[in-house]
């Protein structure tokens, strides 16, 4: 189990990713909208890969409970993006 030093830089990274992710939509940005929103979503992705991997403790569990993990995220984006093409 990590020890309260990590939590507090796990927290101090997940403070400057969101901020970061709001300075990529502020007016003076150079960014174009497309740059800003793909660059939110590494962002996002870098945040939850910290959030599961340190908070939930799946860096700690076996590789299995990881998979079954990483296999539910894959049907979840299977299941969004049948509904929104079904939306169409």
């Amino acid at each position: 189990m990590a020890d309260a030093r990590t939590y507090t830089i796990i927290y101090v990274v997940l403070l400057a990713l969101g901020t970061g992710k709001f300075l990529f939509f502020m007016d003076a940005s150079p960014l174009t909208y497309q740059m800003a929103l793909a660059g939110t979503f590494v962002l996002a992705v870098a945040k939850t890969l910290l959030i599961s991997g340190y908070y939930m403790h799946l860096l700690e569990e076996p590789r299995s409970v990881t998979y079954m993990m990483v296999t539910a995220l894959f049907m979840v984006l299977l299941l969004t993006i049948a509904a929104g093409y079904s939306i169409q």
